[in-house]
C-alpha cells in the first residue's frame, strides 16, 4: 500500500525564519503626560508611524505590529528595502514629529527613540521571538540612547540602528546615506552586548550639546565582563596620615567604584 504524504496542519501557527527588518518607536518620557495627554501621544505615535511609511511608499498595512502602549513593534514584510527605511521612512518620520511639535506647547511636545535591525523574527506565543527582536528591544531601552537624545537639545528624534545595518547600508552610502551622521555606541543590556549606531536626524553630531557616548575601551565586553563590571568594589580612594611597619595612622577614606571588581 502506497504511503499517504504527511499534510502540514496550518491550523497552528508556524515560525517564519525568514529575515526581517525590525523596529520599535518609543514616546521619551511617556509618563509625564497626563491621562488624556497619553492618550493623545499614543494615537499621534500610531499617526506619525502610518504616514511615514505611507509617504516613504511602504504599506504599512502589511508590517506585523505589536502596540504596547508608548511604544510600537514591528516586523516588515519580506523584501522590504533597508535603504527606503533608514533613510526616507527616517526622514518623514522627523518631518511628522517635527509637524506636530510645532503646534504644541512644550509640555505636549513629544519626543521619540527610534531603534532598528535586521535578522530572523519568529511568531510566539505573545508576540515575537528572536535576535532580531531582542536585539531592538535592547538597543531602544539603552542608557546611551535615551542620553543622547536628553543632549540633544531641540531635536525631537533619536534613531539608533545594529552595526549589521550600519555595515551593509549606511557605510557603503546606499542612496545617499551619510555615515558621518551616526556615532558607534556600545550596548550591553541583560545578556546583550553588541555595537549601535546613533543619529540625530537634521542634527550635526559635532554640533551636539554633550559628547556623543562611544564604546568602552577595547571593544565590546561579553555578556559575563559586563556583568562582572557592574559589582561594585571597595578600593582606596585617600589616605592621610603616616604608616609605621605596616599600619597606617591617620585617616583613611573608603569609597565604591563600580566596574573595578577583580582589578
Amino acid at each position: 500500500m502506497a504511503s499517504q504524504p504527511t499534510v502540514p496542519s496550518w491550523d497552528k501557527p508556524r515560525p517564519d525564519d525568514d529575515r526581517r527588518l525590525c523596529l520599535a518607536a518609543d514616546i521619551e518620557q511617556y509618563s509625564s503626560f497626563d491621562t488624556p495627554g497619553q492618550r493623545t501621544a499614543q494615537a499621534q505615535l500610531a499617526r506619525m508611524l502610518r504616514a511615514a511609511a505611507e509617504r516613504s511608499g511602504l504599506d504599512h498595512s502589511t508590517w506585523s505590529v505589536q502596540p504596547q502602549g508608548d511604544m510600537e513593534f514591528a516586523v516588515l514584510p519580506v523584501g522590504t528595502s533597508e535603504q527606503a527605511v533608514l533613510g526616507e521612512y527616517v526622514a518623514h518620520l522627523a518631518a511628522e514629529l517635527g509637524g506636530y511639535n510645532a503646534t504644541r506647547r512644550s509640555a505636549g511636545r513629544m519626543r521619540l527613540r527610534l531603534a532598528i535591525d535586521t535578522g530572523v523574527a519568529t511568531t510566539a506565543a505573545l508576540g515575537f521571538s528572536g535576535p532580531a527582536p531582542i536585539a531592538v528591544a535592547r538597543y531602544l531601552n539603552a542608557p546611551e540612547v535615551k542620553r543622547v537624545l536628553a543632549a540633544a537639545g531641540s531635536a525631537s528624534l533619536v534613531v539608533v540602528i545594529s552595526d549589521r545595518l550600519y555595515q551593509d547600508v549606511v557605510r557603503s552610502r546606499f542612496d545617499g546615506h551619510d555615515p558621518e551622521e551616526y556615532r558607534r555606541i556600545h550596548v550591553e543590556q541583560k545578556g546583550f552586548a553588541g555595537y549601535g549606531w546613533v543619529r540625530l536626524p537634521g542634527v550635526d553630531p559635532q554640533e551636539a550639546e554633550e559628547p556623543w557616548p562611544d564604546v568602552p575601551e577595547g571593544g565590546p565586553r561579553s555578556p559575563a565582563r559586563a556583568a562582572e563590571a557592574e559589582r561594585p568594589s571597595f578600593v582606596q580612594q585617600g589616605v592621610h596620615g603616616t604608616a609605621v611597619q605596616g599600619v597606617i595612622h591617620g585617616s583613611v577614606i573608603y569609597g565604591v567604584v563600580p566596574g573595578r571588581a577583580g582589578r
